[in-house]
């Protein structure tokens, strides 16, 4: 039996009739006309090759055949009801679910602290598990082994929804009380100052070394590390100059004697986005996580 060619809708009348064992009480629970239930109850006995319903002295009864059925049409409708009802709503309080996320320190920095500070609020049952940033954001996210993913993306690719988080500047950092602090902080005290610069894929060179290159100036950079989380404690014990997003020098300056400095040269910023992809747009529990992230930015 194909079932491709086949009113499925003639299960809910079977269903509604099983139930009440009239014709015209089905038809009201149904809420269609008396003259249609009939006609489905013709086709399900032309179908079935049973009668299903039969007329007896005490009303209509229900055939063996009848009988055996009445579960599995239950079971039938039921499967149906789950499938085609809308999504649960997500419930924070209650919910139990683990979000894997792949962002890097930078980010993390930024969003991690204000985040689970209202996760242990609003949701102590959710939990976080977050990973660096992979070679290939497009594929784990189409594979499933992360469902959001927040960082510097250059690409537009088909299957998944991106959204701007924020737009990052850049300040200077160097050590607190240090000889950065004293006076105009230009660029010729910018120059002359020995660098720190943070290089996550280990490669030199950066957009601002491009742009000092372009107006004929070249820094001198003493160190490259390619973590974030290690740059305050250099800074703050050195008299290194840091160049790093704002948001993020501004956070490590509350734990750090560190001093943060608007740049002596007018540097572009960066956007940051979260991305997930496209299976994920209607899901309750990542659409609330994302509302979350958005109340944690940046202001």
């Amino acid at each position: 039996m194909r079932l491709a060619g086949i009113d499925l809708n003639l299960l809910t009348s079977l269903d509604a009739l099983l139930d009440e064992k009239s014709v015209t009480r089905a038809a009201r629970r149904l809420g269609v006309s008396q003259p249609a239930v009939s006609h489905n109850l013709r086709r399900l006995r032309e179908l079935l090759g049973d009668p299903l319903l039969v007329r007896t002295p005490a009303g209509m009864q229900a055939t063996p055949r009848a009988i055996e059925l009445r579960p599995a049409v239950r079971r039938a409708l039921e499967a149906a009801e789950a499938v085609l009802q809308a999504a649960p709503a997500f419930d924070p309080a209650r919910a139990e679910r683990t979000f894997v996320l792949a962002m890097a320190d930078q980010p993390a920095f930024v969003l991690l602290p204000p985040l689970i500070e209202r996760l242990a609020a609003a949701a102590p049952g959710v939990t976080l598990q977050v990973r660096p940033p992979p070679t290939d954001t497009t594929a784990v996210l189409g594979e499933g082994e992360v469902e959001l993913a927040v960082g510097v993306f250059g690409d537009a690719p088909s299957g998944v929804r991106s959204e701007v988080l924020w737009v990052e500047q850049f300040a200077c950092v160097v050590r607190r009380n240090g000889p950065g602090t004293r006076g105009r902080f230009d660029l010729a005290r910018f120059l002359a100052r020995p660098h720190l610069q943070v290089a996550p894929r280990g490669l030199p060179g950066s957009p601002l070394d491009d742009l000092l290159a372009r107006a004929g100036h070249q820094r001198r950079i003493a160190v490259v590390v390619p973590h974030f989380l290690v740059a305050p404690a250099i800074i703050a014990t050195s008299d290194l100059v840091w160049t790093a997003p704002a948001g993020l020098a501004q956070v490590l300056a509350r734990s750090y004697p560190l001093a943060v400095r608007p740049p002596p040269l007018a540097l572009p910023g960066f956007t940051l986005a979260m991305r997930w992809h496209l299976r994920l747009d209607r899901d309750p529990g990542l659409a609330w996580l994302r509302d979350q992230l958005r109340r944690v930015v940046p202001r």
